[in-house]
């Protein structure tokens, strides 16, 4: 009995050790869960049994793959393939296949056919080793997704040429906006110390297609233009070649005076063109494949061409010019607002950058915000886009939570990015259309990285499927926001029906639920100063105007919202016609951007027949409403998660519900002190008054930066 009992022991420790180990999130979606239905098992193991790789076994990229399929079938179907040098003792074939029109350079095609004595055979086919690596990890889903074998036929090509990550990390690891820790970029270490997850970063980023990352902050530090930093980049970059992934540095504008010894940063002297020129040299002479560089210029007091009465067509073409005979490129941010500038903040950038469409130099893409504020929970689709035919754009999307209640809430943001892809620029094209720009050979998107330290990845272990979310869009923009969900709850939490569907309910629903509590109605900018995180609609004590709640949602006792109509700041004429005729009328327009172009009466009429007091309240109680059913939703999973993966989400949401009765509270009392209307009836009370949500204090609220 009692050898019985330290048996028991045993197996119950070493299964709940290994369950432990697969639930911390370090994997991310990269797990790989024993498959569970035994039809399938049996075809993927005849698959797998014998496997054909192009011959060089000196070839990293190779090896990878190779690993990457024993991982796969060990874990997955539970066998160990074997890996031939004929194809014709092969299930699966790996090829390259530099003829196949189908494809383009990083695309693949996977054709399952039956061959005599009625094998499966799988073939893999690409025209480099790039696109066997992708080929590879989308065949492996295919097999976490439980997809029958013998009935692939995959062809896929990437949409966009620079699929990217863009780390705001800092010299010293701190993360501007970050809410997972430190960075995992150990410049102290660097290059000696090549730390495991650094690989493990570039293997999950190749998974979903990402091909470059920025590895430094858009508010740069000369210092890593330095021999002794670019020495630690080359480490980096040599961990990521195989991978797929070039690196990128971010620029400091004033680097030629910083660490260059000059007494000027203007992009027309010639000895600042030679020392970029040089500096580009001795990059790539260090990073033969270095992508290019990142620049914030002229913005939130940023160094720029500005300082010197330059364009930033001049800036941007001064550094592609240096980085050009190496096949570099420049990404320049749009991102631009002045407070010196009296005009509405939602016009500056395409009041500044539109007159130089054309101007720029062929190897720059102008990087564009997805709205003209910065990062909201919702914002129409920036006016740029569209309105620079003559220059490649690529669009700038904010994965880390900044604004959208941070590593403690659950935010799905696939939906958020859906919306603005879809989002039409005129009668006949999306914004989609725009990035893909199949006439340029540039075209990109840009993710700003919700990654760090924490061993999870990403803090909350539902923004994994933010990252996951933005890699897959940014290889396949027509992907859906719900099948993209579906694919990652396969990967990283279950196969069973009902947890599916319950976990993509919660998913689907968590973006506009957040909205509703943070900013209905078109509301924005309305959060705490600084930190961003919870609401201070009454903020208004910061040295710039732009930077002040007030300022965005001009709440008055007439009514509330900014006017960018034709008789406020007239924003809305920087869209095409026929989306200003969506937008221009308070009347009519679409009511989710309602208080963003237009200052409405508290008594006007909203579509549901509530006057826009009734309907904000309405709104911020929805918010709260659906987070309530987040939280049963998820509760009543409680039997099918295992405790250490069921507690923290649990724990997370309440603080989530916390957050979200908060947010209704606070802005609507202080809301009421100007629309002087009663609430509803029957509305939930309370539990503060006004003058206690003002009173709160969050020193060490993430992002505070003391």
């Amino acid at each position: 009995m009692i050898k019985f009992r330290i048996l028991f022991i045993a197996i119950l420790f070493q299964f709940l050790s290994q369950h432990c180990e697969a639930s911390n999130g370090y994997e991310l979606w990269l797990g790989y869960e024993k498959m569970n239905n035994p039809v399938l098992q049996v075809k993927y193991q005849s698959v797998f049994k014998n496997i054909y790789l192009p011959q060089n076994s000196n070839d990293k990229t190779i090896s990878i793959v190779q690993t990457e399929l024993k991982l796969a079938s060990k874990r997955i179907i539970g066998t160990t393939p074997q890996f031939v040098d004929n194809e014709k003792n092969a299930q699966l074939i790996f090829k390259i296949d530099t003829a196949n029109k189908n494809i383009g350079q990083e695309g693949f095609e996977i054709i399952s056919s039956v061959h005599a004595g009625q094998k499966n055979i799988i073939t893999l086919s690409a025209k480099s080793k790039f696109g066997l690596l992708y080929g590879c990890f989308e065949l492996i889903r295919a097999m976490q997704m439980q997809k029958d074998p013998s009935a692939l036929h995959i062809t896929s090509t990437p949409m966009l040429n620079i699929r990217m990550l863009n780390h705001w990390d800092n010299i010293n690891r701190s993360v501007e906006r970050g809410y997972a820790g430190i960075s995992i970029f150990n410049w102290h270490t660097l290059p000696d110390y090549k730390d495991k997850r650094y690989y493990d970063y570039a293997r999950a980023n190749a998974s979903i297609g990402i091909n470059a990352t920025v590895v430094t902050n858009v508010n740069a530090n000369a210092l890593f233009l330095t021999h002794e930093y670019l020495l630690k980049v080359k480490s980096l970059a040599e961990i990521f070649r195989p991978y797929g992934i070039k690196i990128y540095l971010t620029a400091r504008f004033s680097a030629p005076i910083e660490i260059g010894g000059l007494k000027t940063a203007d992009p027309l002297n010639d000895q600042v063109k030679n020392w970029w020129k040089e500096k580009a040299n001795e990059i790539y002479d260090l990073i033969p494949d270095f992508g290019g560089f990142l620049v914030k210029a002229n913005s939130e007091g940023q160094p720029g061409p500005q300082n010197y009465n330059r364009s930033h067509a001049d800036g941007a073409n001064m550094i592609a010019e240096a980085v050009a005979p190496h096949n570099g490129i420049v990404i320049w941010r749009a991102f631009v607002y002045s407070n010196e500038q009296p005009d509405d903040r939602a016009k500056q950038a395409y009041s500044e950058f539109t007159p130089y469409d054309g101007k720029f130099n062929k190897n720059v893409l102008v990087q564009i915000k997805n709205g003209p504020i910065d990062f909201q929970p919702r914002e129409p689709f920036h006016p740029l886009f569209g309105a620079m035919p003559k220059t490649p754009v690529m669009m700038e999307f904010q994965i880390t939570q900044e604004y959208l209640g941070q590593a403690t809430h659950l935010v799905y943001e696939g939906p958020m990015f859906k919306e603005i892809l879809e989002s039409k620029i005129n009668a006949s094209k999306t914004v989609m259309d725009v990035l893909e720009n199949k006439e340029n050979a540039l075209s990109g998107m840009s993710g700003v990285a919700n990654i760090g330290n924490d061993v999870n990845w990403c803090g909350h272990p539902f923004a994994q499927a933010n990252w996951y979310a933005y890699g897959r869009l940014a290889w396949n923009l027509h992907l859906s926001a719900s099948d993209i969900a579906n694919e990652w709850i396969q990967q990283t939490w279950s196969q069973e029906k009902q947890v599916v569907d319950t976990i993509q309910n919660i998913m689907m629903s968590s973006y506009e639920n957040m909205v509703k509590y943070m900013t209905p109605l078109g509301l924005h900018h309305i959060m705490g100063n600084g930190h961003h995180y919870g609401p201070m609609p009454w903020g208004n004590t910061l040295s710039r105007a732009d930077w002040n709640p007030v300022y965005y949602h001009r709440s008055d006792t007439l009514g509330i919202g900014f006017n960018r109509s034709a008789s406020g700041s007239n924003a809305v004429a920087q869209y095409d016609p026929w989306v200003q005729k969506q937008w221009s009328d308070s009347n009519s327009c679409d009511e989710k951007y309602l208080l963003w172009f237009h200052h409405v009466s508290w008594n006007h009429k909203m579509k549901s027949g509530n006057n826009l007091w009734n309907e904000l309240c309405y709104e911020y109680n929805q918010g709260v409403s659906g987070v309530e059913k987040m939280n049963q939703q998820w509760k009543g999973l409680q039997s099918k998660i295992n405790p250490d993966d069921f507690e923290p989400i649990n724990q997370l949401l309440a603080i989530q519900l916390h957050d979200a009765i908060w947010w209704r509270d606070a802005c609507l009392l202080y809301f009421q002190t100007f629309s002087k209307q009663p609430f509803p009836n029957n509305y939930p009370k309370a539990k503060y008054n006004l003058k206690y949500y003002q009173s709160l204090n969050f020193p060490f609220a993430p992002g505070n930066g003391k």
